[in-house]
């Protein structure tokens, strides 16, 4: 099993306290794992087995208590003892009114309570309302590179790193495609992820009347991972199709995409002046192999898919992440983590003097001290001016930038 140590030293230092853990993101990308991860390191600490409380409901035995009073009556009948009780309920947004009662036990009781979910606003906005300033996010993503090549090394397949990177820019990183080393049990066990995310947390839980639209929405959205979109143009492309949908309708099927955790939509931030643009966003996928499933477009793959891999892998890492908006063009990421703040642009190659001068010289017009990167699969780094190139594989394998 691989051990999930970028996300365990987040959410570590706040085991024992107070706030509620909230650990979101899209399903089955490994936060069951990570809970039992947690679960395994309180033990190590001498955790009484009393004193965890563990309970999936995804599993069929708690069926009966996918309610609130239920639930509420379930636990209280284990807390009995005194001191501190671990309390992990994983895919809580199962439950109805969830939120009641995890409020109700960190208040009356000394615990710690973890809480996993497939929907970023199912979490972060219901249960914000009662418990404001309560809550602490982790956002957990599929395997990294770094974690795939782990996960490869526990199969004991002995490939080359650019052979690993091949396949992982194909089939992305959800753990249960990983452990697959046939090509056609990986496509049906990615689709059928696609497929599962879709129904259970976007039609079923946001009771989508026509699922059909909603899948050429998201198909649209996922095939053109790395590029600016808009309602008006989606809605457009759909209505050549024989697929009428209005565009406010596809703005609300992008907010429930990316609820789902399935996209991120990134703003721009005016470097300049120093401020978040509301318009012209761009949205990336959170995992390749739904690229590779979904894609319908040749032209530049590669660079698109290199910026995605770039983007969830800062993500990954517990960056915030920007378009960098310049006087007169864009630097593909600002990337901020407390006091840390760095640029990245990123390409496939530099295959000629032109591409050379454009990526390099989409720095030109920032003058500030940062550290300004750029990140491709050459081999043969051409740092200059102040602008350090760096290798792809060198980049995702290493623990900082």
């Amino acid at each position: 099993m691989v051990k999930r140590e970028m996300y365990l030293e987040r959410i570590r230092p706040f085991y024992d306290l107070e706030m509620v853990k909230v650990i979101s993101g899209i399903r089955r990308c490994g936060k069951s794992t990570i809970m039992r991860q947690m679960i395994q390191e309180l033990k190590d600490r001498n955790i009484s087995d009393k004193k965890i409380i563990y309970i999936n409901f995804e599993d069929y035995k708690y069926r009966e208590i996918c309610y609130a009073d239920s639930l509420y009556n379930y636990v209280e009948k284990i807390i009995i003892e005194e001191g501190k009780y671990y309390l992990f309920f994983d895919e809580i947004q199962n439950v109805s009114e969830f939120e009641l009662v995890i409020n109700s036990f960190r208040s009356t009781h000394d615990v710690s309570i973890f809480i996993t979910g497939s929907n970023s606003m199912l979490l972060s906005g219901e249960l914000a309302t009662h418990l404001s300033g309560r809550t602490i996010s982790f956002r957990i993503m599929p395997f990294n590179f770094r974690e795939y090549c782990e996960c490869q090394s526990e199969m004991q397949r002995n490939k080359t790193k650019e052979e690993l990177l091949d396949e992982y820019m194909k089939w992305g990183g959800f753990p249960l495609v990983c452990k697959e080393t046939d090509e056609t049990s990986k496509e049906v066990i990615l689709s059928n992820i696609y497929d599962s995310v879709v129904l259970k947390d976007i039609v079923m839980r946001n009771k989508v009347a026509s699922p059909v639209a909603l899948e050429k929405v998201l198909d649209y959205v996922v095939a053109n991972s790395s590029t600016t979109i808009s309602g008006n143009a989606i809605a457009s492309s759909l209505s050549n199709e024989n697929q009428a949908v209005s565009a406010p309708t596809v703005y609300d099927y992008l907010k429930y995409i990316v609820d789902a955790c399935i996209c991120d939509k990134v703003s721009r931030y005016d470097i300049r002046g120093k401020k978040i643009l509301a318009y012209e966003e761009k949205t990336y996928v959170c995992d390749l192999g739904f690229f590779s499933i979904k894609k319908n477009r040749v032209k530049d793959e590669y660079n698109y898919i290199v910026e995605t891999l770039c983007y969830n892998e800062l993500i990954a890492r517990g960056y915030k992440v920007y378009i960098g908006k310049t006087y007169k063009g864009e630097v593909d990421f600002i990337a901020q983590k407390g006091e840390e703040k760095f640029y990245i642009q990123a390409a496939y190659l530099l295959s000629d003097e032109h591409v050379i001068e454009r990526e390099f010289g989409a720095y030109e017009n920032i003058n500030d001290n940062y550290p300004k990167y750029l990140i491709t699969l050459d081999r043969v780094t051409l740092t200059r001016d102040g602008i350090i190139h760096k290798n792809l594989i060198d980049f995702l394998l290493g623990h900082n930038i």
